[in-house]
């Protein structure tokens, strides 16, 4: 037994936790769970614990069905309860074929692949993803949704309810161990941040998933819903989850460069050049169901050009400035196209593949953009350069096109999920392009 796992059985019996919670997530995200008894634990870290994998979107065909999940000691947290009488624990975990081999439709291996190719190279991937999301009355989709409150970006007010709703998910994420950076009311109403302190990729998938989770049950424990859906309200900016990346060697930031004008090393601009060649190519992963689409659009803040620059906000790619004296620590960018809905194992798979794959070919960085792309006036605070002529998709199913004849996708995803994804989003697809909408109907029935 090694130390992590001796100090998770440890942990259990002097906290007398009465349940342990195994999470893992399906191809597209969501949170799957099987709990199991404390005394059973010790079992299930040498064995696995063995389920029917077919059953989970993604996973197995019927004549190969059977997988292990094995629980990953070092995602061990404690889950704060109300009474703190029946403590339970959740453990996230790793799914293997019966021969112990990794199973190739589990996200979380994919990203531990990815993972292992970029210590190969030499690098650490470091995430700190900022989760945008709405709190809405309720989950009718019958009705148009209903916002809490009408504040806007940083606002607190006495109106504002959901900000005591957020606090209480900031009590419970810092008491599951996910430490926040930042909370605050984002630009749309009853829309809200919160950012994760930045992390090692795997851990911060896993916290993602967890913040998810979190924010919904403490707002349903409130009589509200919690969404983080893309594009709920008509007319107002959707959530983003704009994510800070860098690659670190050893102790040192291999984004940053003293010597550069801009402070950028050669492994920076590399990286950024791989993720704009790439793009078009992973968006469908990073913005994977049909109304992402309807976020990524001009004029709502979302990125929509292929670009990057330096703390404008309107290109894809956003190098942050980083505070004065800790340039060495704070180098990173910030890739603006991501949102919520996402299944943060594939979508940083894909990231550090394209930003991988720019490093490795000596992708050649194009000019900065010099101009606002939400407005499309210059702005003096940026050097000259010219914004990249390449746009992002304008639509899930464009964005699966560009994903199919994508090698590097497939190669980051593995063949498996790769194709099982494109057969489901294929279907999202076609069912939405045969849906007759609202919009429809309001325009077009009395007219025509």
């Amino acid at each position: 037994m090694d130390q992590q796992q001796a100090y998770v059985m440890r942990t259990v019996e002097e906290r007398r936790v009465r349940l342990v919670r195994l999470w893992f997530t399906d191809v597209l995200g969501q949170l799957k769970s099987v709990a199991i008894s404390p005394v059973e634990l010790d079992a299930a870290f040498d064995e696995g614990v063995q389920f029917d994998g077919s059953a989970i979107d993604g996973f197995s065909r019927v004549q190969e069905s059977d997988v292990l999940a094995f629980p990953d000691p070092n995602s061990f947290q404690l889950m704060p309860s109300r009474d703190d009488e029946d403590i339970t624990a959740r453990i996230f975990c790793d799914i293997t074929n019966l021969d112990g081999s990794p199973f190739e439709g589990d996200p979380r291996q994919v990203l531990k692949r990815n993972l292992a190719a970029a210590a190969d190279a030499g690098f650490q991937f470091m995430c700190a993803p900022e989760v945008e999301f709405f709190y809405l009355a309720d989950d009718d989709p019958s009705q148009a949704p209903k916002p809490l409150d009408t504040a806007s970006y940083f606002d607190l007010t006495t109106y504002d309810e959901t900000s005591d709703i957020r606090r209480r998910t900031i009590q419970r994420l810092e008491g599951t161990g996910i430490p926040v950076e930042y909370s605050f009311h984002e630009d749309g109403p009853s829309q809200h941040e919160i950012d994760l302190r930045y992390s090692d990729a795997l851990t911060m998938a896993d916290n993602v998933m967890a913040l998810r989770m979190i924010v919904r049950e403490v707002a349903m424990a409130s009589g509200v819903h919690a969404t983080f859906m893309p594009k709920p309200i008509e007319g107002v900016q959707g959530s983003g989850m704009h994510t800070h990346l860098s690659l670190w060697d050893g102790e040192s930031n291999a984004f940053h460069d003293p010597t550069d004008p801009i402070g950028l090393s050669e492994v920076a601009r590399g990286f950024i050049a791989g993720l704009l060649v790439h793009a078009g190519e992973v968006t469908a992963v990073t913005n994977q169901l049909v109304n992402s689409y309807k976020r990524l659009v001009a004029g709502f803040e979302a990125p929509v050009h292929v670009s990057w620059a330096r703390n404008n906000r309107s290109a894809l790619v956003r190098i942050p400035v980083p505070k004065k004296g800790k340039e060495d620590q704070g180098t990173r960018l910030e890739y603006r196209a991501l949102d919520p809905a996402c299944n943060p194992y594939l979508a940083f798979s894909v990231l550090l593949a394209a930003g991988l794959r720019g490093i490795e070919a000596g992708y050649d960085l194009p000019d900065e953009t010099a101009v606002n792309l939400f407005t499309g006036a210059a702005d003096p605070g940026i050097a000259v350069g010219t914004a990249g002529d390449d746009v992002l998709p304008s639509n899930l199913a464009e964005a699966l096109d560009r994903m199919e004849r994508s090698e590097l996708v497939r190669s980051a995803l593995g063949d498996h999920i790769f194709e099982w994804f494109l057969r489901n989003k294929r279907a999202e697809w076609g069912a939405y392009r045969t849906h007759v909408s609202s919009f429809e109907l309001r325009r077009y029935l009395r007219t025509w």
